[in-house]
């Protein structure tokens, strides 16, 4: 994807500390930007989760909170799958130079999540003249400096974690209980369509039956 207007903008020292006043000046809620001693800035982003399919976390006794996250669990066998709900937003505090692929990485470990990081990708969406763009970050970008230079409006950019989708399922890429999750769902997304299809025929035949 090309690079948005404002990841091409480049601001010296004096221009970031302007911006961040700026943006501070806008904003109505206590989630302000900091300038560090070192000339990097700190600040929050928020991030909307829209996830299709499920997520693997550490097989335990209960779903993950939504509020706090543990640390990344290392060599994790056992696991289990379940969606996240729609709408799940969350805020992360980052640096001026923390990468798209960071803070991937960031929200997988507050939602205790064990898959691939590979399997994400951040995107940036932004309208303008009534349409909806959505453009996914490239690894290396920093969102906490699209954010200032766009400003704190959502409607000029917000982001977005999804699937990271290259036009084909990389099934590889899954484990065993993965694939047997996504089998299990399909067969009861097929069997909820056919019971759906049986139900409406026999209301079309008891219908067609009553005017004859």
């Amino acid at each position: 994807d090309e690079p948005s207007e404002w990841e091409k903008t480049e601001l010296d020292q004096a221009q970031v500390e302007q911006r961040i006043k700026e943006y501070n000046s806008q904003i109505n809620s206590n989630l302000f930007m900091s300038l560090n001693k070192d000339g990097s800035y700190a600040g929050f982003i928020k991030v909307q989760l829209k996830l299709v399919r499920p997520v693997a976390v550490p097989a335990t006794n209960r779903v993950p909170s939504l509020q706090a996250g543990r640390p990344h669990p290392q060599g994790v066998k056992r696991r289990t799958s379940f969606y996240l709900p729609k709408g799940t937003v969350k805020h992360l505090h980052i640096l001026s130079h923390t990468r798209a692929s960071e803070v991937i990485d960031a929200l997988l470990r507050k939602f205790t999540v064990i898959d691939n990081p590979r399997k994400f990708a951040l995107f940036e969406r932004s309208e303008k003249d009534e349409q909806v763009y959505l453009r996914k970050l490239g690894d290396d970008e920093q969102p906490l400096r699209l954010r200032l230079l766009a400003g704190p409006s959502e409607k000029v950019l917000s982001f977005i974690l999804k699937e990271n989708e290259t036009g084909e399922v990389n099934w590889d890429a899954f484990t065993l209980p993965e694939l047997h999750n996504f089998l299990l769902i399909l067969q009861r997304e097929e069997e909820e369509h056919v019971r759906r299809l049986r139900h409406r025929y026999a209301c079309c035949r008891q219908k067609m039956q009553e005017a004859l």
